[in-house]
């Protein structure tokens, strides 16, 4: 892709906008000029800023970008990150602030920990967010090792969250841009690991860090977002994953919950709960993927109204809240606002264990919640304030 191809707009911006943006940055980092900051330059208009408002603000920068796919049909894939003309893209910032810039190989790392539980996750019958645990694992683990190894006080990046500290403890809570706002897919971050972060972006809006992007001269700003999942090719991850895990292509049965058999499918992996195109059966109602059974290949299907969750149980938790862990919050059946996917607004619920695995139990219950996807916790006396989450391991029907 060239900047020439598919560009955004980008508003002019006043020199006290831009003034306000370096101070802000300065804020959000909180050390003192002059101190060793590693920015985390992926090649896109967020990360780039962040680079260039750290330099600004008179901080030692060393931008370092990972070089995660560089190989197939990934690579020509417009508005990815990571790859290709986006590591260029992060060079070329790099040595126009006249700033150090490493590339770090991370392809074999990004494979065994994103692409191939990605695929695993649907073989499983479960909806994965990779970017996630992209965030989990090379980004805010692997890649904080390598900041403090090049003597960096903290690390920055693009992510639109806030990072504030309250009684000597770390706190993340959402952007100013709740549009914009990537707490859900940060849930998995450590207060170690949030100690360490900052995220200079907090206080912008998406056409303001445009704006300082065109006010600094770099060639990035009318540069598109990047996607989620950044090394699916055309977003069809069915491809991908039918040449990663061939055997989800296995025929199996489509059942109604009743027990009817309604009809046959090609492979588990075409299907995800809540899904009502393509089930290709009729039977006079509205019917919707309410369960996937990878052991007997069945999809099970039925009403809308099957797709309403009482509660469900989470795996890998993390707690940024109050107190000693998210055990001992279930425990106490604390309240919480839950977050099932990064499009939906949180919905109140309460803590509670089943089995000893810590559960979620929503108020009016929660419609097309599926295993594999995240749940992230909000504190409903702070709604801005991000307590934690986990991954949803089962979950239970309210009908």
């Amino acid at each position: 892709m060239t900047l020439a191809e598919d560009t955004c707009p980008v508003p002019t911006i006043a020199r006290a906008d831009m003034d306000a943006a370096v101070e802000a940055a300065r804020a959000a980092v909180g050390l003192p000029v002059g101190s060793r900051v590693v920015a985390a330059m992926s090649g896109g208009v967020d990360s780039t800023v962040v680079a260039a408002l750290l330099h600004k603000a008179g901080y030692d920068v060393v931008g370092v970008t990972l070089q995660l796919y560089d190989h197939g049909a990934a690579l020509k894939k417009k508005g990815a990150c990571c790859a290709g003309q986006d590591i260029h893209d992060a060079r070329l910032a790099a040595e126009m602030l006249g700033i150090p810039h490493y590339v770090l190989d991370y392809e074999s790392r990004f494979r065994d920990a994103v692409i191939d539980q990605f695929a695993d996750s649907y073989l499983a019958g479960q909806t994965p967010v990779p970017c996630i645990r992209c965030n989990q694992t090379v980004k805010f683990r692997d890649l904080l090792d390598v900041a403090r190894d090049l003597g960096a006080e903290a690390m920055a990046t693009g992510h639109y969250v806030r990072r504030s500290v309250v009684g000597g403890r770390p706190q993340m809570r959402k952007a100013v841009d709740h549009s914009r706002d990537q707490s859900y897919f940060l849930f998995a971050t450590t207060a170690e690991q949030l100690d360490y972060l900052r995220f200079p972006l907090a206080d912008l809006e998406k056409p303001q860090v445009r704006g300082v992007a065109a006010g600094l001269g770099l060639r990035i700003a009318a540069k598109p977002d990047s996607q989620d999942i950044c090394f699916v090719p055309n977003g069809d991850y069915r491809t991908l994953i039918d040449k990663l895990r061939p055997q989800g292509r296995e025929a199996g049965e489509i059942v109604h919950m009743d027990g009817r058999v309604l009809g046959a499918h090609s492979g588990i992996t075409d299907y995800t709960i809540g899904q009502r195109r393509g089930l290709n059966v009729a039977v006079g109602e509205p019917l919707f993927v309410t369960k996937l059974d990878p052991a007997r290949r069945h999809v099970i299907v039925g009403p809308r109204e099957a797709l309403l969750t009482a509660a469900l149980t989470l795996d890998e938790t993390n707690w940024l809240g109050d107190g000693p862990s998210i055990e001992a919050a279930a425990e106490a059946g604390a309240g919480v606002l839950a977050r099932v996917r990064s499009t939906r607004p949180p919905s109140p619920a309460r803590l509670g264990l089943i089995d000893g695995a810590v559960a979620v139990t929503f108020q009016a219950g929660e419609e097309g919640v599926a295993p594999g996807q995240a749940c992230a916790l909000y504190d409903p006396s702070d709604p801005d304030r991000l307590l934690g989450g986990g991954f949803i391991k089962t979950t239970t029907a309210a009908v």
